[in-house]
């Protein structure tokens, strides 16, 4: 690269950082949030190296091994505050920015069309869920183990070199050890790859790897609760669930892209077009066979909006050829895409996020009294309850007395319990606490939490109503 391409590529990667940064700003801001507390406290229990064989035990949370030891990490470098967390969640966001604008260079994207396709994915909203809150930063570490699996790849599929080739593989087990999802990995690697019928023999130890990975989990399924909550199953109606996600993905700048295609009938796009289709589907296949929505939750579509990134980039290319004579139409739909995005997450996701976080908050604050509380209603589960004060306030966390029978909330739902007060002993539960609650509020843990992925819909069962609860604070269960 000359000098004057590295100087380019410098200019570039600093666009990308700051369009990457600029959505998430305020978010920087939030408190933790639900679940926030319970990957804190595991990475406290399984990060650590002597933690390492407990983990490796675990079938559920093994495959969250990467994000628990970089929460553990975190927080012995900067602390139990909620900036640093946030701040990561950004900084990994950044890099796999970085990591989409390279993958699209070494797929054969011109420098234009690979940094619009970054540029997008940068701002764009629908997978805000995963920068904003932090107990799912598993998916963006996945995101990026899987790109540097790609990339890895791809460099061997040129080189044959085994060093390229063990980069890959190592990546992609660490991938694995992010999320389950990345097994998706297996099939892109030979639809990607120069000779797709050469690299399938290549391509076999990657799929024995994620054969042996579902293995494991399948013998472990009596530990694992995403075989036994009902959170997914084989036989739920996936491809309701995929169609359904894909053309949420898509809305809206997707299918203006699609549209602007087929109406100026610019087929030189086609081959991306492949690519940004087989990766869509293929990472959200594996979130189509959940029950509890009939579309994949936001944070979910972090993988899939790389293909929607190539399939914008590939209609504003269009757009820019089109009006080639005029600078400013291009300028100004670039504008009006960027800032849709930015204030969507700025005026209506921060807000929402802020009040997910309310309850718990609201919950610390009167802890702080030092005086027993009791919880008439909560939006979460009674361990978040219970952590979000023993996290918060150490030795000084007053006793909780559980008694939340609805899941909305007000401030009202909190009381101060004066003397004389039935305290709940440890292994005790009042009525209304997760014992007495219906499955899907319950957990196979002896903590009480919700299954991870909880839906911000629930569907109740024959006979029940479901209850109102607010949307925005909804526990959402980690999966």
């Amino acid at each position: 690269m000359t000098a004057v391409g590295r100087c380019k590529c410098v200019w570039i990667f600093a666009a990308l950082a700051v369009l990457a940064v600029l959505p998430y700003l305020p978010a920087l801001t939030l408190p933790f949030i639900s679940d926030d507390y319970l990957q804190i406290d595991l990475a406290r229990e399984y990060g650590p190296v002597s933690g390492w064989g407990a983990l490796a035990a675990d079938p559920l949370y093994r495959a969250r091994a990467t994000s628990l030891v970089l929460t553990y990490w975190t927080e012995r470098a900067f602390g139990f505050s909620p900036t640093p967390f946030n701040l990561s969640s950004l900084l990994l966001h950044v890099l796999n920015t970085w990591m989409l604008y390279w993958l699209s260079r070494r797929l054969g994207l011109a420098v234009m069309p690979a940094a619009i396709a970054a540029g997008f994915f940068a701002v764009q909203e629908g997978h805000q869920e995963a920068v904003m809150w932090y107990a799912a930063v598993h998916d963006l570490l996945v995101f990026f183990f899987a790109t540097a699996t790609l990339m890895a790849w791809l460099r061997f599929c040129e080189s044959s070199r085994r060093r390229d080739y063990a980069v890959a593989f190592a990546c992609f087990l660490l991938a694995l050890l992010s999320k389950e999802s990345a097994v998706a990995i297996v099939p892109l690697l030979v639809l990607l790859a120069p000779e797709p019928r050469r690299a399938w023999k290549a391509a076999l130890p990657f799929a024995v790897a994620a054969a042996s990975y579902f293995g494991l989990a399948w013998f472990g399924r009596d530990a694992n609760q995403h075989f036994g909550d009902g959170t997914f199953a084989l036989t739920a109606p996936f491809w309701i669930t995929l169609w359904n996600s894909t053309g949420r993905l898509l809305w809206i700048w997707g299918a203006l892209a699609l549209a602007a295609l087929v109406v100026w009938r610019d087929r030189a796009w086609i081959g991306t077009l492949k690519i940004a289709a087989a990766w869509v589907v293929i990472f959200l296949l594996p979130y189509s066979f959940l029950t509890y929505m009939p579309r994949i939750p936001s944070r979910h579509t972090y993988l899939a909006s790389a293909g929607l990134a190539w399939v914008v980039a590939c209609g504003f290319m269009v757009f820019r050829q089109r009006f080639q004579s005029l600078r400013w139409p291009v300028y100004a739909l670039g504008t009006v895409i960027v800032l849709h995005n930015c204030g969507y997450v700025w005026f209506w996701k921060q807000a929402q996020y802020q009040e997910r976080a309310e309850p718990t908050e609201a919950l610390v604050k009167l802890a702080r009294a030092g005086e027993p509380v009791r919880i008439e209603c909560f939006p979460y589960n009674e361990q978040a309850a219970r952590l979000a004060v023993q996290m918060r306030l150490g030795e000084s966390a007053p006793p909780i007395i559980w008694a939340s029978t609805n899941a909305s909330f007000s401030r009202a739902c909190l009381a101060i319990e004066r003397q004389g007060a039935r305290l709940d002993r440890p292994g005790e539960l009042p009525a209304g606490s997760a014992a007495e609650a219906p499955l899907w509020a319950r957990s196979p843990r002896s903590t009480g939490l919700l299954p991870t992925g909880a839906a911000t819909t629930l569907r109740p069962g024959r006979g029940q109503s479901t209850p109102a609860v607010p949307a925005a604070l909804l526990s959402v269960r980690r999966d």
